[in-house]
């Protein structure tokens, strides 16, 4: 054969692999609302970056006919391209071959090409749209669920890893994205969960529909498990290529920089976001758009635990993760979720050399029987293990109230964090005025002739001498008082001088923090 004809016979074999699972199965792929495996690549990756491996591999089943049954490409597409310039690592699973389920060689070109990523030190994403386990290849199905697990793990804190929930995650299947450290689901599209609806309904005999067991929606605002959350699968890729251009491409780098643009400081004025009475609620993301470049905050998890703020910005062009207390939400106070989720961020942020910077407003930890039960003190703790593990360069600003555990939490200079600024307006002590004035004096409150009178002033008194930031001043705890409007100059030259921070830690295989 000429190479004319065999060149011939190789476009005639990729046409066919090509067409995935056929075009009755694209149809009803598309009928619902969801795009194919490699058109979900294209519209993600830059144009004709692309390159696809291993299109021709055969699936390895044997057993129940599935030797008579050609699965093209195995239903999972991967390959190699680029977003914004940079090389990245991508597989799509494709739900019109074999429903997308997972059999042994459908693992094997997935880990192939996570082994690439971790080789080239450059990021792995995947599209995950998948029935699950394939049965008909019994425990090689398992294996390749295990063979991935252990790449995420090992990857973990080298390259970033991006999971997209673009249709059935079920099962073991999700374990995968949980490994990994952005997941970002799409609203009616996206499900996720251990056992579905059908097993409850006979195990437990409870009704659910899959929408309301593992929907976008539940895993952005209920479980967490979640990170970004969008309307369509266009917007769920203008999230990712937004994210990239904030991450470095392996922990050996730092964020590329961008060009440096002042905040848009008519529309987000730091002087008028605060109010007066320290009582009110304002919104902390237009504190860190007044300060940040160009205004622009990244929000991570803007659903989930919301009295707690995660995201990325610039300062100067530097890439910075953001950790802020939410005072619009429960006032700011860390719990259960908010410190779980403050604390992965912040590991995240370490191992990707990405500086922290921290803003205060909290009153501290949120009592209660529920939040004990949940076991507050064992997730409170990652935020503490999480910052005095950090040896990115970390900057706190504390902005008002900084009060008991959550004062020392949230990377005060206790925690070894570079430097501590704060507002005139701050307020640090062991707990709020209210509750420390009934305390320290009880007695003159009780036995006064207007307790109520008296206990106004005993507040007034303790806000005087205590609700303030030159206490902690005066012990070195606070490296500078200022003003709202030099905080922008003071976090960058914060940031400048730590640029080569170093730090000499224990010798040790791991920590153990408080899963």
């Amino acid at each position: 054969m000429s190479i004319k004809s065999k060149s011939s016979d190789l476009r005639r074999r990729m046409r066919d692999a090509l067409q995935g699972g056929g075009t009755q199965a694209i149809e009803k792929q598309k009928g619902t609302g969801k795009l194919t495996a490699r058109e979900r690549i294209q519209a993600l990756l830059d144009p004709k970056s692309f390159h696809e491996y291993d299109l021709f591999v055969e699936h390895a089943g044997k057993d129940f006919d599935m030797d008579k049954k050609y699965l093209p490409g195995d239903g999972v597409v991967t390959g190699t391209g680029s977003i914004s310039g940079h090389p990245v690592c991508i597989y799509a699973q494709d739900f019109t071959v074999a429903g997308g389920s997972l059999g042994f060689m459908h693992a094997k070109k997935i880990t192939k090409i996570m082994d690439h990523a971790m080789k080239l030190k450059v990021p792995i994403i995947g599209i995950n749209d998948s029935g699950g386990a394939r049965i008909q290849e019994g425990v090689n199905s398992l294996a390749g669920y295990g063979d991935i697990f252990y790449r995420n793990t090992q990857a973990s804190g080298v390259i970033p890893q991006i999971s997209v929930i673009l249709g059935p995650c079920a099962g073991g299947a999700v374990y995968s994205p949980a490994l990994t450290d952005f997941v970002f689901v799409v609203d009616k599209i996206s499900k996720m969960f251990i056992t579905g609806p059908e097993v409850i309904k006979t195990v437990l005999g409870e009704d659910i529909s899959m929408e309301e067991l593992g929907g976008a929606r539940v895993h952005a605002e209920i479980t967490g498990n979640a990170h970004f959350f969008s309307e369509s699968e266009q917007e769920c890729f203008d999230q990712i290529k937004q994210l990239v251009s904030y991450i470095p491409w392996n922990n050996f780098k730092k964020a590329d920089p961008f060009p440096k643009k002042n905040p848009k400081s008519r529309k987000y004025k730091i002087d008028d976001i605060m109010p007066a009475d320290s009582k009110q609620p304002y919104d902390v993301r237009d504190v860190i758009r007044a300060i940040v470049d160009d205004s622009d905050f990244f929000e991570i998890q803007e659903l989930f635990a919301a009295n707690i703020v995660i995201g990325f910005a610039r300062l100067e062009g530097q890439t910075v993760g953001f950790v802020a207390n939410q005072p619009l939400v429960l006032a700011g106070v860390l719990d259960v979720d908010s410190s779980n989720k403050a604390a992965r961020f912040i590991r995240y942020c370490n191992a990707f050399n990405i500086p922290l910077c921290t803003l205060v407003d909290l009153p501290g930890y949120l009592p209660g029987i529920e939040q004990e039960h949940a076991g507050v003190i064992r997730h409170g703790a990652k935020i503490l293990y999480a910052y005095s593990e950090a040896t990115v360069p970390k900057i706190t600003l504390i902005m008002r109230k900084a009060y008991g555990g959550g004062y020392i939490a949230m990377c005060s200079h206790h925690l070894k964090a570079d430097f501590v600024f704060a507002w005139p307006t701050a307020e640090i002590a062991v707990m709020g005025p209210e509750g420390a004035a009934n305390i320290i004096f009880r007695k003159e409150i009780t036995t006064a002739e207007n307790p109520d009178e008296m206990r106004k002033q005993k507040i007034k008194e303790y806000k005087k001498k205590f609700a303030n930031p030159y206490v902690a001043a005066a012990y070195g705890y606070i490296d500078a008082v200022i003003e709202p409007a030099e905080t922008r100059h003071f976090l960058i030259h914060a940031l400048e001088i730590s640029n080569n921070k170093s730090e000499i830690v224990p010798q040790k295989k791991h920590g153990i923090p408080p899963f």
